[in-house]
């Protein structure tokens, strides 16, 4: 048996003695609740997760973005002469705080259920105990970084979380993003951006019978609007636009003075982002209805995750490595969800999005993780690791 097979081996051994450690911290970061919308909260999962990497010797940073949850940067052996292997991911959640009582964190046969199971703390634990494993044997062959975010969940509104990962991640080597894994064993290989966005329409209430000319009415030209925005819309360029939520009027018989659209678009590269923003303001600029005023604020913006020549070289390497050493081959999907992957590739770091725990219906009362799948992707993820250097791009 060679040198890497004898590492493997210690690996497997690892992992499979830490089994009730991984699921009991498992358990305790899903049960300390990071609602993406409550700082407080997302810093005591970064405060926690911070001290395991320090007791494997990380230098760690936490960047305070604004008004979300920080960004948690750990560095290992940056004296190592080569660019690092990034491990990244988010410690936020969709789920408000107690939405699923105390306690939430239950296994039940071969899933684990509860706020962020699956998207994505076991993403998280599994980055962290790849890197215990490769510790445990002495791996000291590339430098290893570690990029968490606190705020992707809400497309890092109001914060500079964009520009913290953007400068984190400078200078990779690679990118695992651990974000929720596929049941059918595919990795990600790119995602659409997003751009969320609210218009506000203002015109004049008045009383719809006694004074019906006297009235603006918001809704009225709304509705211009909703018809331009939804001809965003180009599944040929892979671009769509939803006008998702609509609010407006106030009574049966009045004028309407005000109507609130929210709108969902995505997009499947980069450079489209800036056009389709000006798309958008241009439509609002425009007035329809005399007298009414028009405001169009941006609250969520993902870039996309595209999907290079890099990503596809790092997606084959992955594969020869893994049917090498007797692991299945990973399929491969671009999705319609967003995630930090993007900014990993802006970085120009080769880049495979959804290396975490495997599981389905994220954001949602059904979400699941696959138990068995947080020890197979550790040992999977550290085989890789350890071939680092026969990948060239």
């Amino acid at each position: 048996m060679n040198i890497l097979n004898n590492y493997l081996k210690e690996i497997d051994e690892f992992i499979d003695s830490k089994r009730d450690e991984i699921l009991e911290l498992w358990k305790e970061i899903v049960n300390l609740e990071s609602f993406t919308g409550n700082k407080q909260s997302v810093n005591v999962v970064a405060n926690r997760i911070q001290s395991e990497f320090v007791k494997e010797g990380f230098d760690v940073e936490q960047i305070d973005v604004g008004p979300n949850g920080n960004t948690l940067v750990a560095t290992l052996g940056m004296n190592r002469g080569k660019e690092p292997v990034i491990f990244s991911g988010h410690m936020d959640t969709v789920f408000k705080n107690g939405t699923f009582g105390e306690n939430p964190f239950r296994i039940e046969g071969n899933k684990a259920y509860g706020p962020g199971a699956l998207d994505m703390k076991g993403g998280i634990i599994i980055a962290l105990y790849t890197i215990k494993a490769l510790n445990s044997i002495g791996y000291n062959e590339r430098p290893i970084k570690v990029i968490l975010s606190g705020d992707e969940e809400s497309g890092h509104e109001g914060s500079c979380g964009e520009k913290a990962l953007l400068d984190a991640a400078n200078g990779g080597y690679c990118a695992f993003n651990m974000e929720t894994a596929l049941v059918d064993n595919s990795l990600c290989t790119g995602r659409k951006g997003r751009i969320g966005c609210i218009v506000e329409v203002e015109g004049v209430e008045t009383h719809a019978g006694n004074d019906f000319a006297g009235g603006i009415n918001a809704i009225e030209e709304m509705a211009h609007k909703i018809l331009e925005i939804q001809k965003l819309t180009n599944l040929e360029e892979g671009i769509t636009a939803s006008v998702s939520v609509i609010k407006g009027g106030r009574i049966p018989n009045a004028i309407p003075k005000n109507c609130k659209i929210d709108i969902d678009i995505r997009f499947d590269r980069v450079e489209d982002m800036d056009k389709i923003k000006q798309s958008v303001n241009d439509i609002c600029a425009k007035t329809y209805v005399d007298g009414t005023t028009t405001n169009v604020q941006y609250i969520a913006q993902l870039m996309a995750f595209e999907t290079t020549d890099n990503v596809m070289k790092f997606y084959n390497f992955i594969n020869n490595v893994c049917e090498e050493n007797g692991f299945a081959k990973f399929g491969f999907k671009r999705l319609g969800g967003s995630s930090d992957a993007s900014y990993l590739t802006i970085a120009n770091v080769p880049t495979l999005c959804a290396f975490g725990v495997q599981g389905q219906w994220n954001h949602t009362e059904r979400e699941y993780a696959l138990v068995e799948s947080m020890f197979e992707r550790a040992k999977i993820i550290s085989m890789i690791v350890l071939n680092l250097d026969k990948f060239k791009y």
